[in-house]
């Protein structure tokens, strides 16, 4: 399966959420994480510590691709439609993480408007960095694109110090030492199940 994360706007978890769906996916079978962000973070994550997959620069994939059975894509943020064409022509799911403020929902909506002109049906929207309640910006923001009958995932990524602990220690969210490492972890395991289910 070929899995891809983009995102018209930074800072919505893109490049933790390509790290934890790799370790996921890489759990079931090999896994390979290509990055194709210009920034590298996939790629600064890796050199960090030990991720239990490969993570190569996206010039190396005709030569690795073959050899595992799940690829994720790290993309650039901001991708231009002729990008996302691209994208989305060359993966199984193209996976759009937001968080649920206004600036990152617009940004998001920009991202459906362009796939909705190409006619596709391979993405969900998935929510990212939920604060904890009493906030209420995750579930209105699900209600939101629930109502808009957009495809969504059905579990949601909450905002955990951990996933910054990881991206420092070069390590999935489930090798960190924190209260709620356990907790981090099993969000981005509910995803995956969803993705291979």
């Amino acid at each position: 399966m070929i899995i891809t994360v983009a995102s018209f706007k930074g800072g919505v978890g893109k490049t933790t959420t390509a790290v934890h769906l790799s370790a996921y996916l890489h759990t079931k079978a090999p896994t390979l994480l290509i990055d194709g962000d210009p920034n590298r973070s996939a790629t600064s994550w890796a050199k960090r510590g030990s991720l239990p997959f490969k993570v190569i620069d996206e010039k190396q994939s005709a030569r690795y691709a073959r050899d595992f059975e799940h690829i994720v894509i790290d993309t650039q943020a901001r991708p231009q439609q002729e990008d996302l064409e691209a994208l989305v022509g060359g993966c199984d799911l193209l996976v759009i993480p937001s968080t649920p403020d206004a600036l990152a929902l617009d940004a998001m909506m920009l991202t459906v408007a362009e796939l909705q002109k190409l006619n596709t049906q391979n993405y969900r929207i998935l929510l990212t960095v939920i604060p904890p309640k009493p906030s209420k910006d995750g579930r209105e923001a699900r209600e939101m694109l629930a109502g808009a009958e957009l495809p969504l995932f059905n579990g949601e990524i909450r905002r955990f110090v951990a996933f910054q602990k990881a991206a420092l220690a070069g390590v999935s969210v489930s090798e960190v030492s924190d209260p709620k490492s356990g907790m981090a972890w099993l969000d981005y395991k509910k995803i995956g199940k969803e993705i291979l289910s």
